[in-house]
């Protein structure tokens, strides 16, 4: 039994690679951005001369990286 058409076939690995791409990009948004907030917290503490300015910066980088992925998610729902 043959398969699909070529056209069909193009299309589905199109789709999958779509999908292996964004994915690829939810696995990497959290801990950038928890990197990033750490890192700017820890320059922030070595230039105002503080100890607890990289938790702050940590804190919010996984915020950020936890509303960054709510969002891709509820996205990537509503559009299905």
């Amino acid at each position: 039994m043959p398969g699909p058409p070529p056209d069909q076939r193009d299309s589905e690995k199109r789709s999958f690679l779509v999908l292996a791409a964004r994915y690829s990009g939810l696995a990497l948004a959290l801990p950038a951005s928890t990197f990033i907030g750490w890192v700017i917290g820890a320059l922030l503490d070595k230039w105002l001369h503080t100890t607890w300015l990289y938790l702050v910066g940590l804190i919010v980088g996984i915020i950020a990286g936890f509303v960054e992925l709510i969002r891709a998610v509820t996205g990537s729902e509503s559009k299905q």
